[in-house]
């Protein structure tokens, strides 16, 4: 019998890639950034979910750009001032493509924070943005296992307007909170811009219909400028930071 190459399994490419060792790869988008996250010491997120669409040159749209910019520069300030009272600070996290994901990871750059961006391979629309922390840059196959990680560490869910994918970031928060997949029940969830989100979502309509329960309205809060965002989340991330290490933050059903 001839053996045209003598690889071990892990060093064959052919067969990492192969639909066989498809749970090698799962595991490999949990175990790598977990390792990168563990070296840094990275224990807290702000995510930042919106469109890919919206760039600082649309006319029609490009306030929501420069305003999720000049957010996350403000929550970088915010996060230097939680690490001083509490000796551990949070980082803002993307999905690390254009539109919205480009404006909170270039507000965190002018404001001189790291930040994290999780790409995913796609067509379109997901080449990974300049002002992402280059070792804090990662690229997921797993849809599944990206969303994980946005999850996992975070303590508060900002949310500017977007389409699909944003609309998918949104629900699956709102669902895994309002079922306790998501043990961190009171994780702060901002919508920017509540006449574009009542325009979208008819959330009224839902609890009129008996659909969801009028108390499913206190998951989320909405905010229109910077102040009201920071006012909002200052004082429960300074809670759940402190209390960390004895808050059950997160738990996956096995």
């Amino acid at each position: 019998m001839k053996i045209d190459k003598f690889l071990a399994a892990f060093d064959d490419p052919e067969f990492i890639h192969s639909r066989e060792a498809r749970t090698i790869r799962i595991l490999s988008e949990y175990l790598e950034p977990e390792k990168r996250f563990r070296e840094r010491n990275i224990q807290h997120t702000v995510v930042f979910f919106g469109s890919a669409r919206i760039n600082p040159d649309d006319t029609n749209m490009s306030h929501y750009y420069h305003e999720a910019s000049e957010f996350a520069f403000h929550l970088a300030g915010l996060s230097r001032e939680i690490e001083k009272e509490t000796g551990s600070p949070f980082y803002i996290c993307t999905g690390g493509g254009p539109g919205i994901m480009e404006a909170a990871n270039q507000g965190a750059a002018r404001a001189g924070m790291p930040s994290i961006g999780l790409n995913i391979d796609l067509p379109f629309e997901q080449d990974p943005n300049k002002y992402i922390t280059p070792d804090l840059m990662f690229k997921f196959h797993y849809f599944f296992m990206r969303k994980l990680w946005f999850l996992y560490q975070a303590k508060a869910i900002i949310i500017f307007p977007g389409g699909f994918g944003t609309m998918d970031e949104l629900f699956e928060t709102l669902t895994m909170v309002q079922t306790r997949k998501m043990e961190k029940i009171n994780i702060p969830i901002l919508l920017y811009n509540r006449e574009f989100w009542n325009d979208i979502v008819n959330f009224d309509r839902l609890v009129r219909d008996g659909l969801i329960a009028p108390e499913d309205l206190d998951l989320f809060h909405y905010f229109s400028t910077v102040q009201e965002g920071i006012d909002i989340l200052k004082p429960q991330l300074i809670s759940v930071i402190k209390n960390v290490h004895r808050l059950l933050e997160f738990k996956f059903p096995i």
